[in-house]
This record gives structure tokens, C-alpha cells and sequence, in this order.
């Protein structure tokens, strides 16, 4: 294993994820030698399951406050470490800051507003309940996925940014 694992002392996690949809976190560890116990206990149990894990299509993420290097393999191979991945539609960072995946939905809607605006807002023949229906079920929720998983810091809130409720 690499020796740039040293952070694990205080125990970091790894979300290890597949491009075709499968994810999975591995609890957080005291080193890198007990992640990659872990991992292999967990390959060993897909293999009895009838599964494995498709290391061409799986990457790993260490999840900590700064960049840690941490080699895991899996049948031999290692695993790509990334910095971020996006799952189902939610940007994830390494570092756990969420203040780009909260700009990345502020512009999916407002671009869902510009359309919606060219589409239904100018529109007189439909009422003002209609548009604000249509809003309420197209904008909203498209600014608001995934916004169970924000965590508001200091920083967040000085931006303006406010949880949904």
C-alpha cells in the first residue's frame, strides 16, 4: 500500500463506486492496511454472493478535509482515486464541501427557468395557478435535489445560500 495514508490515523472513510450505479462507503479506518482488509472482506463477500466488483468500472474517493493518497486494489488491480464523482445527479467532493454541487443546481435552475419563462410565463392564456403550479413541479425541484445532503457551514450561509425547507 502507499505510504501517503498516513491521515488514517484519525479515521477516514472511502466511498468506492462503480460508473454504472453501484456505490458503496467503507467505514472509516485506522490505516490504510485495515481499509484494504475491508475492501477485500467486501469483495470476498460479493464473490459469495455471486457478484465481484468491476474494477474497470469502479473508482475510489478517500474521504477527508485535505488530499490523501491511499492505493486500494481489488483482485490486484487499484483503483482509480478521484477527487469528486457525481451519483445519481449529486455532485460529491473528497473534501466534503457542497458549495458546487449548490452552484451546479442554482444554474440547472435557472436554466429550467429561462425555458419555463420562454414556454409558460409569457403565456396569457394560462392562469396564474397553472404557472405556479408548473413551477412548483418543474423549477423547485430541480434547484432543491439532493439539498438533504447540504450542510450548511459559515461560508454557505455568508453566500446566501439557504437550506430548503
Amino acid at each position: 500500500m502507499g505510504s501517503g495514508c498516513g491521515a488514517f490515523a484519525k479515521g477516514c472513510s472511502v466511498s468506492v463506486y462503480d460508473r454504472a450505479g453501484a456505490w458503496f462507503a467503507l467505514p472509516a479506518a485506522s490505516s490504510s492496511q485495515d481499509l484494504q482488509h475491508v475492501l477485500e472482506r467486501f469483495a470476498a463477500e460479493c464473490e459469495a454472493a455471486g457478484m465481484r466488483i468491476s474494477t474497470s468500472k469502479s473508482e475510489a474517493m478517500v474521504l477527508d478535509r485535505k488530499r490523501v493518497a491511499c492505493p486500494l486494489q481489488v483482485g490486484g488491480e487499484v483503483l482509480p482515486q478521484v477527487e469528486e464523482f457525481k451519483y445519481l445527479g449529486v455532485l460529491f467532493t473528497s473534501e466534503g464541501k457542497i458549495e458546487r454541487e449548490i452552484d451546479r443546481r442554482i444554474g440547472a435552475a435557472s436554466a429550467v427557468m429561462r425555458s419555463v419563462y420562454r414556454t409558460v410565463v409569457v403565456k396569457k392564456e394560462l392562469s396564474r395557478k397553472a404557472k405556479l403550479s408548473i413551477y412548483r413541479s418543474i423549477y423547485v425541484p430541480t434547484l432543491t435535489y439532493g439539498h438533504e445532503l447540504w450542510v450548511m457551514t459559515e461560508r454557505t450561509r455568508s453566500c446566501g445560500y439557504k437550506r430548503p425547507k
